[in-house]
């Protein structure tokens, strides 16, 4: 694993949270759409579970899913904090910080920090190669 994936992780881990999350507000608006309809016919007892309970359970699962991975996220990111405070450039630090743990874009960083982007960019490589990661 480059240092540039090790560093990537949380911002993956952050998209598929929000993607989970939009996930459970989908399960959330299909389960308030679900209506009963009453009728006089017998129901077959043998039939599935309805659609409002499948949509609970579902929502519960994932629910305790994104508890994990809000969980892993935050393990990950004070792992990563570690890792940026061995770099003895406090400058570098706070562009590894914007960028990996902030989600900042380069271009933001450029315009937070007062530098041209190519200065960032030229920031950016010799930050990362002051980086080891933890094996």
């Amino acid at each position: 694993m480059t240092v540039k994936e090790y560093l990537g992780q949380a911002y993956r881990l952050d998209q598929r949270i929000n993607s989970k999350l939009e996930q459970v507000a989908s399960l959330n608006d299909l389960a308030n759409k679900v209506t009963t309809t009453l009728t006089g016919m017998p129901k077959n007892p043998n039939r599935a579970t309805s659609t409002m309970a499948d949509a609970v359970t579902k929502i519960i699962d994932l629910q305790a899913e994104i508890n994990r991975d809000i969980d892993r996220l935050v393990d990950l990111k004070r792992e990563i904090v570690e890792v940026i405070k061995t770099v003895d450039n406090t400058e570098y630090q706070t562009l590894l910080e914007k960028r990996y743990l902030c989600f900042e874009t380069w271009e933001q960083i450029a315009v937070d920090m007062d530098y041209s982007i190519q200065h960032i960019y030229r920031l950016r490589d010799k930050a990362l190669s002051k980086i080891s990661i933890p094996a």
